[in-house]
């Protein structure tokens, strides 16, 4: 992979990085500025499930972070682009679609059905 499209994924992965951080410091003022005491037990559960779900998406999201990471890390040693389970290039197409792709399609749609036969 050439310099060139090494900048372009560097600067994808942190451009998502940065609204996904963005997300999160939003979700805490939020949280924090909503932090009402209703009187009606319907209105305090359903907040309370509001922040439940909006939690557990921050988490997905700061996993995703972690793996952005990660991922630049990739970018800086030089095994960006290469698959953990062969070793051969992953598509340039594979990676526009998900950046932080570590398996080539192959190897994902063998490890797609594995686990879809374990969990049978």
């Amino acid at each position: 992979m050439s310099k060139r499209q090494l900048a372009h994924f560097r600067t994808i992965l942190e451009t998502l990085k940065a609204e996904l951080m963005d997300d999160i410091e939003r979700t805490v003022h939020t949280m924090q500025d909503e932090a009402t005491v209703f009187a009606d037990p319907n209105d305090r559960a359903s907040q309370e499930t509001d922040i439940a779900i909006e939690l557990r998406n921050r988490d997905r999201e700061r996993k995703l972070i972690k793996k952005i990471e990660e991922t630049i890390d990739h970018i800086e040693s030089g095994d960006y682009g290469y698959c953990n389970g062969c070793g051969v290039e992953i598509g340039i197409k594979r990676l526009e679609a998900r950046p932080t792709a570590t398996l080539c399609i192959d190897c994902k749609t063998l490890e797609e059905v594995r686990e879809r036969q374990i969990a049978k």
